[in-house]
């Protein structure tokens, strides 16, 4: 969702039996979750990144220094806010695998590599269980393997300021994804992958960090596909970490024994030597007091240095081709902003100030950043009929008509136009991409088919039954067989195109052909139980260009 809030309940099933493998001269001792899948988890990719390695770049961690180790669990989640102290750790940067039981390493599979979204700020390896994933590629004859990760999230993952800047220790949490994919080149052949197979595919903030190394020529030597779910590099504004100066401070400020250096340019050598203890109140104390889910503060940070993970501006990057030429599925849910709108009536400028807030300073002037607010509100009129969630009609679910008018715009400046732009500019520069729009009804309005929804239809946990598969989410309502037929028709893409790098490998369930989004056929999928079918990428053209037109004063 950035974030998925609404996965923080996960289960594995209990142990059934030990399962064994060598990584280097350690012996793992895993589980099998099912009878056709086993697990190995809570593996260190990378150093504990504490005392003198906080707020530095990754050190990868190729082999184990035991002979052996238990991978039977996950391991514990990076220090974050809104989760149990004693589930969380400073020691985070692990990574995990669901296999097909049995794998000898001369089988070379295909690997689906997931980042979870969060809003940078939130979230965990541990509450994806890509068991049912694996299991399905097992059942339809084109077994892969699963792979997800920890990385460093808030102001551990994403340091803001002057002196993260002059220092280089921006973007930590993309580093950790990068050193995850490098332990996965030196290590998935043990686990019977192949490293010339991986797609990286993620949700929302996991997503934006996935697209974000499609701007990295160098991803090719980790991945040859990507799947990104609602999100896309473009998806938020992006600054110099200068920008958010006094959020750093505000956070130093909270760590007890560093509380003295916030405001002195010099606060990395104290916050080194704190404790974990004072680390965790700190950023819970500075991340609360933001607006976790619409107020962006730790996030990736522009950096236009050689080398660097955000050179620059998405739009300016997409304009001079500069992207990875690697084949892609990117799409969205049909009421994206929902989940960010607020819920308390917003007159038109207060609506203006929202935008505002998230989006200065900015490369156009004040005049050019206040006009084109001021257009974007006559593109999005307080008009219920046209707001989201999308066709509903006049129906204000009890909330001020500014809550449709907020979630339309919201839902498109930060995921449906980014994601056209990034389809317009891969289709022209000629790269083979794949476009869906996940329609599918949920029961809650008036959330509509809200961010993060698709998930559990991309993870088989539709129906919520059995110990594999996460607790039942009231949320989500009770599965149907249209439900049930839209996730096993999702799962087959997904799997199709990791071993394939084409949706369309005619295994598995029967499910419409799905064609390429070139700049001819701009077409996209619609994920709709009963009604799976293809649609033009047309939807509010005229609202979608006028952000495409004015990325740059918007800081995408």
């Amino acid at each position: 969702m950035l974030s998925s809030p609404l996965l923080l309940l996960s289960l594995l099933t209990t142990v059934q039996a030990v399962s064994e493998l060598k990584l280097g001269r350690t012996a793992l001792s895993g589980r099998e979750v099912s009878p056709r899948v086993e697990f190995y988890g809570g593996i260190p990719f990378a150093e504990p990144p504490v005392g003198a390695l906080r707020l530095r770049p990754p050190v990868l961690r190729s082999r184990l220094n035991a002979s052996r180790f238990d991978a039977s669990e996950y391991g514990k989640a990076c220090v974050q806010p809104l989760s149990d102290p004693s589930t969380l750790s400073e020691d985070c940067l692990t990574i995990n695998v669901h296999r097909p039981k049995g794998l000898k390493p001369s089988a070379k599979l295909p690997v689906l590599f997931w980042t979870y979204g969060g809003s940078f700020s939130v979230g965990s390896s541990n509450t994806f269980n890509g068991s049912e994933i694996v299991e399905r590629s097992v059942a339809r004859g084109t077994p892969i393997i699963f792979v997800n990760f920890n990385y460093r999230v808030g102001p551990l993952g994403f340091p803001q300021g002057q002196e993260a800047d002059d220092l280089r220790s921006l973007n930590l949490g993309i580093l950790d994804q990068m050193a995850a994919l490098e332990w996965v080149q030196e290590n998935i052949k043990s686990f019977g992958g192949d490293k010339k197979k991986v797609t990286i595919f993620g949700e929302s903030a996991g997503s934006i960090m996935s697209g974000i190394l499609l701007l990295q020529p160098e991803v090719e030597r980790w991945a040859r596909g990507a799947i990104m779910q609602s999100g896309s590099p473009n998806s938020l504004p992006v600054f110099r970490a200068s920008r958010n100066e006094l959020a750093w401070q505000q956070f130093v400020g909270n760590v007890a024994s560093c509380a003295y250096t916030a405001t002195s340019g010099h606060t990395f050598p104290c916050l080194r030597n704190a404790t974990t203890e004072e680390i965790t109140t700190g950023l819970t104390r500075s991340v609360m007091e933001e607006n976790l889910f619409s107020n962006f503060v730790w996030t990736p940070a522009l950096d236009t240095r050689p080398g660097s993970v955000y050179p620059d501006l998405s739009s300016r990057l997409y304009s001079k081709g500069q992207f990875a030429r690697i084949p892609f599925i990117a799409g969205t849910n049909l009421d994206e902003g929902t989940f960010f709108a607020s819920h308390e009536s917003l007159s038109t400028q207060a609506l203006k100030n929202n935008i505002l807030a998230v989006t200065s300073p900015r490369s156009g002037s004040d005049d050019a950043l206040g006009t084109a607010v001021d257009q974007v509100l006559t593109l999005y009129p307080e008009d219920p009929s046209v707001g989201s969630p999308y066709g509903t009609g006049d129906e204000l679910f009890d909330l001020p008509p500014s809550y449709k008018r907020h979630a339309s715009i919201f839902g498109d400046l930060v995921f449906d136009a980014p994601r056209r732009m990034l389809s317009e500019a891969a289709s022209k520069a000629g790269v083979k991409f794949y476009s869906y729009l996940f329609t599918h009804p949920q029961p809650q309005l008036p959330m509509g088919v809200f961010h993060s929804s698709e998930i559990q239809f991309v993870f088989g946990q539709v129906p919520l039954t059995g110990p594999n598969n996460l607790p039942p989410i009231p949320l989500y309502g009770e599965a149907d067989e249209a439900a049930r037929n839209v996730s096993t028709i999702m799962m087959d893409y997904w799997i199709s195109f990791a071993v394939s790098l084409n949706p369309n490998d005619g295994k598995g369930i029967q499910r419409p052909h799905w064609p390429q989004y070139t700049p001819l056929e701009r077409v996209m999928m619609q994920l709709r139980g009963g009604n799976t079918t293809i649609i033009q990428d047309d939807y509010r053209k005229k609202q979608i260009a006028f952000f495409h037109e004015n990325a740059a004063v918007f800081q995408r």
